[in-house]
């Protein structure tokens, strides 16, 4: 049975200059060659823009783009074709070192998993960003220990992984990826890991944390997560099919 094709959602007339916005993409394709001249679209011509301190979830299934997009969005690939502006800088003509820099400086990773160092304690694991940031020992360990007291965590900064809960850890990498400032904070199923209170607890961090002034971008696939967020934007295809202001 033929399925209609989902077309890509045209810029809109009032489409902002790439320095009025923190997240501003253009036609971003990404394709994959995989072998025998057959290629994958995985993103085709993505037209997205975030502004400063919103609060959006990226939805969509299995195989849709919206990890790709995600991977992009955070500074882990370039696109193939198109152009990507974060926070006034155009990042999609980059180099690897140069896209390291800006994953370091602009962005605040929360994953699924917490990629946490098993044998750090939770101040050390927070500090990594300041140290690849080349921050001198004694304000990064000023500005980690204020990233666990606003992340609830103070009590156990000379704590491993092993020693904490799930919510936690989660706690800890949500410290991490605020110690630098970051302009954007990108969270990949940032509950996936964790039990339905647990859950709801990390997402009322979030919820202030946006309520502070952060601008947060949420990946995702559970419906419940993403109704935390203002704005859904529903990848499918490799194009966005819907996007949409909650409130």
């Amino acid at each position: 049975m033929a399925t209609a094709e989902i077309l890509p959602i045209d810029k809109p007339a009032d489409w902002a200059a790439p320095n009025s916005s923190m997240i501003l993409t253009e036609d971003l394709w990404k394709t994959y060659d995989m072998g025998s001249e057959q290629q994958v679209h995985a993103l085709r011509g993505v037209n997205l823009r975030i502004e400063r301190n919103e609060y959006v979830a990226i939805m969509g299934p299995s195989g849709s783009g919206k990890s790709t997009l995600m991977n992009l969005i955070g500074c882990l690939d370039s696109p193939s074709k198109g152009q990507y502006w974060l926070n006034g800088q155009l990042v999609s003509e980059l180099d690897d070192d140069e896209l390291a820099r800006i994953r370091n400086k602009e962005i605040g990773f929360v994953f699924q998993t917490f990629n946490l160092l098993a044998r750090a304690t939770s101040l050390h694991n927070v500090e990594l960003p300041l140290i690849y940031a080349g921050v001198p020992a004694e304000q990064r360990t000023t500005r980690a220990k204020e990233a666990l007291a606003a992340v609830g965590m103070e009590s156990r900064m000379s704590h491993k992984p092993n020693e904490l809960s799930g919510g936690q850890r989660q706690r800890v990498a949500i410290a991490r990826a605020l110690v630098n400032k970051p302009a954007i904070i990108l969270a990949d199923e940032p509950t996936g890991n964790l039990d339905s209170q647990t859950g709801n607890e990390i997402m009322a961090l979030f919820d202030r944390l946006h309520a502070e002034g952060n601008t947060i971008v949420l990946v995702t696939h559970e419906h419940d997560i993403a109704e935390y967020a203002h704005r859904i934007v529903s990848i499918r295809d490799g194009v966005v099919a819907k996007d949409e202001m909650k409130r």
